[in-house]
Order: C-alpha cells, then structure tokens, then sequence
C-alpha cells in the first residue's frame, strides 16, 4: 500500500515538474514596477533611434545615391535630379535618416520588447515569437529587394522611354524618395501575407481549406491593395498584386505542412 502510494506521490511531483519548466517564467512585481520598466525600456530604445538618425543623417547623401540608381540607370548620362525648393534637399536627407534608423536600431528595440515580454511567455510561444519575428524581417527586406531590383528598373525604362529630344526628363529627388519609399512600403508589406495566414491558422481562427476556398476574392483584393499601395500604372500594381497572390498560396502551403506536423507531433 505503501509502495503504491509512494507511486503516486512520485509521478505527481513528475507531472508537477513538468508544469512548472513549461509555465512562464512571470516575477511577483507590482504594475508599477513592471510600468517603470516599461518606461525605461521604451526611453533606451527611442534614445537609440535617436542616435541613429543623428549618424545617419551624416551618411544620407551617399545612401540616397545608392537609392537614386534604378532612377539614374534608366536616365540618359551625366542627367541630373533636381530639387524644385530650398529646403528639399535636407528633408529628403532626414527622411531617409528617420527611416533607415528604424531597420538599423530594429535589434535594439527587439530587445527591449522581448526582454520585457518574454517572462511572460511560454516556452513554446517563446520560440514561436523569435521565429516568426525574424521570418517576417527577412520577408520584409525581400519585399524591397524585389521592389528595388526588378520592379524599379521595369517602371522607370517604361516611364522614361516617352522621353523625346524636346520632352527631357529631370526628376525632383523630393518626389522620387517619396515614391521609392510608398513602393518599398507597399512590397515590404505585401511580402508579410505568410505569416499573416501562419498565424490564423495557428491561432485556429481559420482553417487552410477555408483560406484555399476564398482564393477568387483575394485575387480581386490583391489587384484592388495593389491599385491603392502603387502610383497609377499596370506595370507596378501587376508587379505588386502577382507576388500578393503567390505568397498567399505558399502561405497555405506551410499552414497545411505546419497542421500536419502538429498531429504527427501529437
């Protein structure tokens, strides 16, 4: 009798066990310690994104020669980017400073946010917000090297081939800086779409097949966000609705591939 109550008190403490490595790892602070971190974490990492747009404002001029070369490649030689008022020139410069500074200061802030998060997390949601984290980095630099590489080259040779010997083209670096950025926006974000699809089906709000099922909508979606998310041309929204499509589809794809791991697992 004994023994078997021994047993019992053993594999209670086991199971015990168990729980107690897979349960988050939650401290006993009050709210407003855990708001005062809070507040110091968020000062360290705008302290930062400061600091960077401070540097890379040294830099902006040498980074948006790197930016102007689709636009310049498709121009005639030694044709030169103008600037219409006094002004424009520096606030295309902090532009590009206030938006590179995000990407470039990006781990420091990932770092605030999971150290304040992660006590709060399971084990394995912990893994799966570092996962999806960097998966949706990468997908969002390869959205603008998409944009920057192929889809630039296209729309600039096609605008810029109505030129004629009395019609020359002399862009305003203001106005190209904000199309370059609207396009690496719209296909940074457009290129997301996996994850958005792994993570409902993950979360159970929506299964593949019924995601598989609704496909003729999102192809009228895609070509509509793709109207909105680009300048008004055939060439940049078909660029940018086909990719949307395709994502979509491999989204579904590593949703079903994910599912039936699960069970495998299980």
């Amino acid at each position: 009798m004994s023994s078997s109550s021994d047993k019992l008190s053993s594999a209670s403490s086991n199971v015990h066990s168990d729980v107690s490595s897979e349960a988050p790892e939650v401290p006993q602070v009050s709210l407003l310690s855990h708001l005062k971190e809070l507040r110091t974490r968020l000062k360290i990492s705008v302290l930062a994104y400061v600091i960077g747009v401070a540097v890379l404002m040294n830099f902006s001029d040498v980074i948006f020669d790197f930016i102007s070369m689709p636009l310049r490649a498709a121009l005639p030689p030694n044709t030169p980017l103008i600037f219409l008022n006094a002004p424009d020139v520096f606030f295309t410069y902090l532009k590009i400073a206030l938006v590179l500074s995000i990407f470039i200061t990006a781990p420091i802030t990932f770092y605030h946010v999971w150290a304040f998060i992660a006590p709060g997390l399971y084990k394995h949601e912990r893994h799966a917000f570092v996962g999806y984290f960097v998966a949706s980095l990468l997908l969002l630099f390869a959205g603008g090297a998409f944009a920057f590489y192929i889809v630039f080259p296209l729309i600039f040779e096609f605008f810029l081939g109505f030129s004629t010997e009395t019609i020359q083209a002399m862009p305003a670096v203001k106005e190209y800086l904000t199309l370059v950025l609207k396009l690496l926006f719209a296909f940074g974000l457009s290129f997301q779409i996996p994850i958005v699809v792994l993570m409902l089906v993950r979360l159970d709000l929506v299964k593949p097949e019924t995601l598989a099922a609704k496909r003729r909508y999102v192809i009228i979606w895609a070509f509509i966000l793709a109207a909105i998310l680009t300048p008004p041309d055939i060439i940049s929204q078909t660029l940018l609705a086909f990719p949307m499509m395709l994502l979509y589809e491999v989204g579904i794809m590593l949703a079903k591939m994910n599912r039936d791991k699960k069970k495998v697992a299980d």
